[in-house]
């Protein structure tokens, strides 16, 4: 994950109010319930020193969505200026709602949960039409399911082929060919706009295999290169598939998520001994504040359960210096390492401010 998208908000003006909302089950009485909640937060951070225009950001952001807000979770940052962040997010936990007024932004768990996951756009497709869902995958379970939206294709010709040959009907295969390709652009533009929106790690193509191979022929680079194929989904855009082909994407798509959340996990701990191999990364929270002065740091780690030794402190070292951060495997000093850009001599800080 870049840290580049929560400069903004490290650099902003402090005091920071961060609200953390845990996901609750679907109720009837959602919004009353999470108007206790979060009456009750606000009370915390209004003894705590925040500003009225500081509540009053996070009171429109709760209020505007109660529902979503209740069933998905949030992250909330704001300060005298206004709201500076607001995501789904379930990072909490066991711990419940939560509510810090301080310096910086307590952006840690929300990190560690946005680290630890896949965001994947799934698209359904055929030849006509196609379904398009956010979902957020970790290497166990499925944390978000967001609603779908349906893109039908602009095209009027039928994509049907007639099976006879002859001139005519040749003609008639080439309009069915015109027409599909015309509803794939369209539905390719559809894809291009949610992922825009959702910035997903992934995009997950199922359905009827024709619109599927065309639908991953027309996707832009950037998202081709994120792109994986599902075997099943035919039918579902038409609603026409039945529980058993329903049954197979979920079971494809679970099985995907593992397999991206295993492979990351594996991949960043063998860079990461890679690095320490090579001498291009340090362990402990003194080490990685000294790389990052020298603007060293390429990917700042932290372990997956663990909060490490001034966490925020080190997540915002980071973002000035545009790094990435990632979840490792391995055991590291203050739960804390990074990858550095280049070999920094961090001990030699450390002797300079002995002398």
């Amino acid at each position: 994950m870049q840290l580049a998208a929560l400069r903004s908000i490290y650099e902003a003006e402090p005091p920071f109010a961060t609200v953390y909302l845990q996901a609750s089950d679907p109720s009837a009485e959602a919004e009353h319930e999470l108007s206790l909640r979060w009456q009750a937060l606000r009370d915390e951070l209004a003894d705590a020193g925040a500003h009225d225009q500081t509540l009053a950001a996070l009171d429109t952001a709760v209020t505007s969505d109660p529902v979503a807000v209740h069933t998905e979770g949030r992250v909330l940052v704001a300060n005298r200026s206004g709201l500076l962040l607001n995501e789904a997010c379930d990072a909490t936990g066991s711990a419940g709602d939560r509510a810090v007024f301080g310096e910086p932004a307590q952006l840690g768990d929300y990190i560690r949960e946005r680290a630890r996951s896949v965001h994947a756009l799934v698209v359904l497709v055929d030849q006509e039409r196609a379904t398009l869902q956010r979902r957020v995958f970790t290497s166990s379970e499925t944390l978000e399911t967001g609603p779908e939206t349906r893109v039908e294709g602009s095209a009027t010709e039928t994509v049907n082929k007639p099976r006879e040959g002859g001139e005519h009907h040749r003609r008639m295969q080439q309009r069915a060919d015109e027409a599909a390709a015309l509803n794939i652009r369209d539905i390719t533009e559809e894809v291009r706009k949610a992922a825009d929106r959702w910035r997903p790690d992934v995009v997950v193509v199922a359905g009827e295999v024709q619109g599927r191979k065309r639908l991953l022929g027309e996707l832009p680079t950037d998202l081709a290169q994120r792109a994986h194929e599902l075997e099943a989904g035919g039918g579902i855009p038409n609603d026409s598939a039945d529980d058993g082909a329903i049954a197979a994407v979920e079971e494809e798509l679970s099985s995907l998520g593992r397999r991206l959340t295993i492979e990351r996990a594996k991949e960043v701990t063998e860079r990461f001994g890679d690095a320490k191999a090579n001498g291009r990364a340090v362990e402990g929270a003194e080490d990685i504040r000294r790389a990052a002065q020298l603007g060293a740091v390429e990917t700042l780690l932290l372990r997956y359960t663990a909060r490490a030794e001034d966490e925020d402190e080190l997540l915002r070292a980071a973002a000035e210096v545009d790094a990435s951060v990632a979840l490792v495997g391995a055991d590291v000093a203050d739960h804390a390492a990074a990858i550095l850009r280049y070999e920094a001599p961090v001990d030699q800080m450390e002797t300079q401010a002995a002398a």
